[in-house]
Parts: structure tokens; sequence; C-alpha cells
């Protein structure tokens, strides 16, 4: 039974299609000729005014349903590739700071090697520090097949901040001033007097609380002013003289009230800085 009416739909709506181009072919075909009565006419133009739209709109809502669709596609594409724009744009935001960060260090070190006038420098990049001796060693990209050699001192900025303690083919470690290791060679320093008498003394540690760095064993403190400049005495043999260290900041005694410290204030960010300079000679082959 339900076979025979869905049959009997199926029936029913192809008369009806059948019925309705039969209309339309016959509105035409009056409606196109002279004689036909104007009341005929225009029952013919509705009829095909209608049956025409009936017939159109599916096609026309198709036709709506691609151009929406591609302009949906057109827009998710256009914002795909908006968003890729944006994600290069950055990357190369952070490399041009990256470049320019590096170019403000490389003209750093060019002014440093103008004052070293007496030396042979050779410029370095820092490939490693640990955060756990941060304050006390690093690697460099430089070793035996650049010339250097165990015992050269190390600048960064305008300021000396360590010396090589080990040298392999292309790498060397640094071993920093500002060093906790109490065995750590000293650098010997000197601060400029008045009447040419120059205040010597070592530069023993780091006091990581101010970030400065302390001279002891001065030989005498009358003299000294905060803002004098300290550089390395040459004494010992290990490191040339005038290498620049700092300024004096302050004189403090020890902790038993015996003996004075001076306390500098670094040339160089100790705690940050990825070029350094190596002190190879003197011009004189003094090392």
């Amino acid at each position: 039974m339900q076979k025979f009416f869905s049959n009997k739909k199926l029936i029913i709506l192809m008369i009806l299609i059948i019925v309705t181009f039969g209309l339309l072919a016959v509105t035409v075909n009056i409606r196109d000729k002279k004689n036909t009565p104007p009341f005929v006419q225009q029952v013919g133009n509705d009829v095909v005014s209608v049956v025409g739209g009936v017939f159109a709109y599916p096609t026309n809502a198709v036709k709506n349903a691609t151009s929406e669709f591609s302009d949906l596609y057109n827009t998710y594409s256009e914002n795909k590739r908006l968003k890729s724009r944006i994600g290069e744009l950055a990357q190369n935001q952070a490399k041009l700071e990256v470049v320019q960060d590096e170019n403000k260090k490389l003209k750093q070190e060019l002014k440093l090697n103008g004052t070293l006038t007496d030396y042979t420098t050779v410029n370095a990049s820092v490939l490693s520090r640990s955060p756990s001796s941060w304050q006390s060693y690093l690697t460099i990209n430089r070793g035996q097949t650049s010339g250097i050699k165990k015992n050269m001192p190390v600048m960064s900025g305008k300021g000396l901040i360590g010396r090589v303690i080990e040298v392999d083919k292309i790498s060397s470690k640094v071993e920093l001033i500002s060093t906790d290791n109490e065995l750590n060679d000293k650098f010997a320093a000197e601060i400029s007097g008045s009447n040419n008498k120059n205040i010597t003394g070592v530069v023993s540690r780091y006091d990581s609380s101010t970030g400065d760095l302390v001279m002891e064993n001065v030989n005498s403190t009358k003299d000294i002013k905060k803002g004098q400049s300290v550089i390395t005495s040459g004494l010992g043999g290990l490191t040339p003289r005038g290498l620049y260290i700092g300024k004096v900041y302050g004189i403090k005694k020890d902790n038993y009230g015996m003996t004075n410290s001076v306390y500098i204030t670094p040339a160089a960010e100790l705690r940050n800085f990825t070029v350094v300079t190596v002190i190879k000679s003197s011009v004189s082959g003094e090392n």
C-alpha cells in the first residue's frame, strides 16, 4: 500500500510538470499572436513569469550559494596568507633586533681596539656560558688556530673581564674576573694617585650583592678618590700594564676593621655580553 501511494505521488508530480510545460507553451504561443485579445496576452505573460520564476529560483539559489562559497573561500585564503605574512614580519623583526644588537656590541669592541694601540687583538664570540657558573667561566669561538694562548687577558666593551685558562683548536675557556674561585690568578692593578704616585693592589674578588670588583692588599688609601681609573699594573707578568678595569666606587674596611678594600665599578658589563676581545700581545712582543 505504501509503495502504491508513493507511485501515485510520483505520477501526480509528473502530470503537474507536463501540464505546466504545456500551459507554458500555449501561453507563449497565444501571447505572441497579434490577434490575441489583450486580456489573454496579459494572462499568458503572468503565467510565463510565474512558471519562469519557479524554475529560476533553484538555479539562482545554487548560483548565489556558489558565489557566497567562493567569496568565503577567498576570504579564508586571504586571511591565511596575511597571518603567514604577519609571522614572517615578526621573525624578520626578531632577526633585525639580533643583528642590531650584534652591530652595537661589535662597534663597542672596535672602539676598544682603537684604544689598545700597544697590543694585537682578536675578536671572539661567546659560545656558551653555564648558568651554574655564570659569573665564573665562559667559552669563546677562538683557539689555537687563531693564535690564542693560555693566560691571555680578555676584555669586553671597554673593560677587562678575565683571562684564558684553557685553549683548544678552535675554542678557549675564559675564567672571569668575577669568579668565586679563590685559587684563580688574581689581577695586579693600580690606581693613579697624586704626584704621579701609583697605588697598587690586587683585584681579588667580586661582590655579587653590589656588582663591584674588590681590590685588596692596597699599599695606601690616602690619595684614593671616587671616580679614579683602575688599570692593570703589569706586575706578575701574566697581564700587560694599562688594561682598563673600572673606576673607584669607594673604600671599605674588612670585617675586622684592619685593612682597607677598594670597591671598583667594572667598566665592562660582567653579567651580559656576547662579544669579547682577546689581548694577544704587545707590539714589542711582551706577553
